[in-house]
């Protein structure tokens, strides 16, 4: 009788093993359930999709433009008398793309500038997918409103291939930054890089994305056009 019940004890552990490793499954379940879309996401597959594919008849989805991904680059060159600023500036912008950046440095040195070769001058990260969504929703809701003197994004920006580039004098515009705690405003480059062939469809992905632009489409068509 003894040696009967040590044999279903035995028996019972691993059973015990396997509804232990029944919550794990259950966590990772939940996890995939509550994983949200961006509201750009969705707004591009709903309704700037549809709306290209008529303004330019399309005849495939897949011809239609997309934007790829996001580069922002901050430049520090007074980093060359404190070291600190790049620390700063490092901080500042992984606090507002909520991702690790890359830390930039000279590729050679230039004594006029006081610059040696792998200084540390600067930093970068790119944005895709989801993360760059939100951040594109970010900047066009609450960053953009906030500039001083704003009239309107430039439409001259397009490098010819349908990516757009703009500059952010002061960072302090995006709400993820506190202004009594930042040692320095710096400003950054943004560099929106779509998959459009020419700048006037570049231009109207942006536009139907709600960048606020200054209204020359007539005279950026004629010019494409042309």
């Amino acid at each position: 009788m003894t040696e009967h019940k040590e044999k279903s004890k035995d028996k019972k552990k691993p059973a015990g093993e396997k509804k232990a490793a029944a919550p794990d499954k259950v966590v990772k379940g939940k996890m995939k359930e509550e994983h949200v879309v961006a509201r750009l996401s969705a707004t591009y597959k709903n309704q700037v999709v549809p709306a290209m594919m008529k303004r330019f008849q399309y005849k495939s989805l897949m011809q239609v433009p997309r934007l790829e991904k996001i580069c922002v680059n901050i430049g520090v060159g007074q980093a060359t008398q404190d070291a600190k600023l790049i620390d700063a500036a490092v901080r500042d912008l992984e606090a507002i793309v909520g991702q690790k950046v890359v830390v930039t440095h000279a590729r050679k040195s230039i004594s006029n500038f006081k610059l040696r070769e792998k200084m540390p001058i600067g930093c970068r990260v790119t944005l895709r997918r989801t993360r760059m969504f939100e951040f594109l929703d970010r900047f066009i809701s609450v960053a953009i409103p906030r500039l001083r003197d704003f009239r309107g994004l430039s439409d001259k920006s397009f490098d010819g291939r349908g990516n757009y580039t703009i500059g952010i004098k002061e960072h302090v515009v995006f709400p993820e930054i506190d202004v009594d705690k930042i040692t320095k405003i710096i400003g950054m480059d943004i560099t929106f890089v779509t998959t459009a062939d020419t700048d006037q469809e570049a231009f109207e992905l942006l536009k139907s994305f709600g960048m606020p632009f200054v209204k020359r489409q007539e005279v950026l068509e004629t010019a494409s056009a042309s």
